[in-house]
């Protein structure tokens, strides 16, 4: 009795664990063809029954699918809404995240998914996508190649999966009057990129690399993509023992060098896009921060070609807020577009969620009013629902919360500028410097002779209060 209670222990633990190598499966598995559905991308009917266009409501709604702060028609500080915001919806985290985590397995199961990851699953996703996105209200979306469709079993196979599924999506960009806000390629989750992609050690993974690449640089542009993006989630490494940093960045710079000769062979106007991140999966990547990127960028002479496309969460991640990163980019330059997201304090990886932070909202739309907005970029939600969120409706709401909140944050932004008190403020502080001695400083003019005789001259400094907490007291009394 006890060995049939054992076997039949063992069976159930074998069974479990082929279970979860089944429902935990990459999304980059080959296509498949199993399934009910797996044959057809028609769906019965709403993908989102019962769940009509969000509408504004206004503050007072109890209304959870409605927005109560973002009415995308409104004009605020010279633009509307819709036109600071460009908001996105992220296609992988919407419909390809499962909930899985490396401690659990899948947890959302969606009713339009066949269990497959058959080119008919990739379409029927992609038209779920779009109502989604209409029902939202939101103009844009954003994709890697390998979420939208399966690899195959060779790079031609590959690239004719997706050239089927953009075809639908351009079909349905024109039925729906909306537009890829930017474009990607997957090159971390498949084994061949273990060691990085434009920096992988491997020659042949380098060129592996450049064709996904180039063709999925081909269809955002065919698709009429205003960016592209490159996310180097393994150009970095995990030892410097084994591993020649100075070669792996120029081997990173020549390829960024192909992807503007590319851009520019095949008539793509739109912006390309490095994405910063200090670590994860890497231990350290390359592209650190905005500083660090910014300083990459100038060294191989490609700042005219590229732009950054800020995550808030990976600015925590790299020690930073995120309104120092959007700062560091503007002061340079070089904000192009924002992953609005956030992490949590208290977990220490990238955990992108939704960020309902107001305060931080509010900054950060204070530098994007100072940038006059970041089109042809926009705010993507890089976001995904909590594990334990597995209702479709739950969708919807993240998105609304999302929304709600960068719309109160450019609501208080737009106060305070108008207020004035802030600007003030810090205008005060460095009045000292809106003399002729220091305009001269400014300007270029100002050798240490002439620092030293005005030292002597006026004898020790008196420095001035920075008024911290008055600035807080203000920016707080704004929200």
């Amino acid at each position: 009795m006890i060995m049939k209670s054992g076997k039949v222990l063992l069976l159930l633990l074998c069974l479990n664990v082929l279970c979860y190598a089944v429902i935990g499966a990459p999304q980059t598995c080959p296509a498949t063809n199993v399934g009910k559905s797996g044959d057809s991308d028609e769906w019965e009917g709403e993908f989102f029954p019962g769940i009509s266009k969000i509408k504004y409501e206004g503050p007072s709604s109890k209304n959870p699918l409605s927005f109560k702060w973002y009415n995308a028609e409104e004009e605020i500080i010279g633009k509307k809404m819709k036109d600071w915001f460009r908001f996105s919806v992220a296609f992988w985290h919407t419909f390809r995240g499962t909930g899985g985590d490396p401690f659990g397995a899948p947890t959302k199961h969606w009713p339009w998914e066949d269990g497959t990851n058959s080119l008919s699953m990739a379409k029927r996703r992609m038209r779920a996508n779009f109502e989604f996105i209409n029902k939202l209200g939101v103009d844009f979306w954003c994709f890697h190649d390998r979420d939208i469709a399966p690899d195959g079993k060779t790079l031609e196979e590959s690239n004719a999966n997706l050239d089927e599924v953009v075809a639908l999506a351009q079909e349905l960009q024109s039925q729906n009057k909306k537009s890829v806000l930017w474009g990607t390629a997957q090159l971390f989750m498949h084994p061949r990129y273990m060691h990085g992609a434009a920096t992988s050690s491997e020659l042949e993974v380098y060129a592996y690399a450049a064709a996904q690449v180039k063709k999925a640089m081909e269809v955002t542009h065919y698709l009429g993509g205003e960016n592209y993006v490159f996310w180097g989630g393994r150009e970095g490494y995990q030892s410097l023992l084994n591993t020649d940093m100075e070669r792996e960045l120029n081997h990173l710079a020549r390829f960024f060098e192909a992807a503007v000769a590319h851009k520019k062979k095949i008539g793509f106007n739109g912006t390309l896009l490095i994405e910063p991140k200090p670590q994860e999966p890497t231990k350290h990547q390359y592209d650190w921060d905005a500083a660090t990127t910014a300083n990459f960028l100038r060294k191989y002479g490609l700042e005219g070609e590229f732009k950054l496309n800020i995550e808030c969460n990976h600015a925590t991640l790299s020690g930073h807020s995120c309104h120092h990163e959007l700062e560091t980019a503007r002061i340079n330059g070089l904000l192009g577009n924002i992953d609005a997201n956030t992490g949590d304090p208290q977990v220490g990886w990238d955990t992108d969620q939704f960020l309902v932070d107001i305060q931080e909202a509010t900054m950060i739309m204070l530098s994007v009013i100072r940038n006059d907005g970041i089109a042809p970029g926009g705010f993507n939600f890089d976001a995904k629902l909590r594990r334990e969120s597995t209702d479709v409706e739950d969708l919807f709401i993240a998105h609304i919360v999302g929304m709600d909140t960068m719309a109160r944050g450019l609501r208080t932004a737009a106060k305070l500028i108008e207020d004035g008190s802030l600007a003030e403020l810090v205008r005060k502080r460095y009045q000292s410097f809106d003399t002729e001695i220091g305009a001269q400083i400014e300007a270029g003019k100002a050798d240490f002779d002439l620092l030293e005789k005005k030292a002597k001259e006026w004898g020790e400094p008196k420095v001035a209060s920075a008024k911290q907490e008055l600035a807080e007291m203000i920016f707080q009394s704004a929200i």
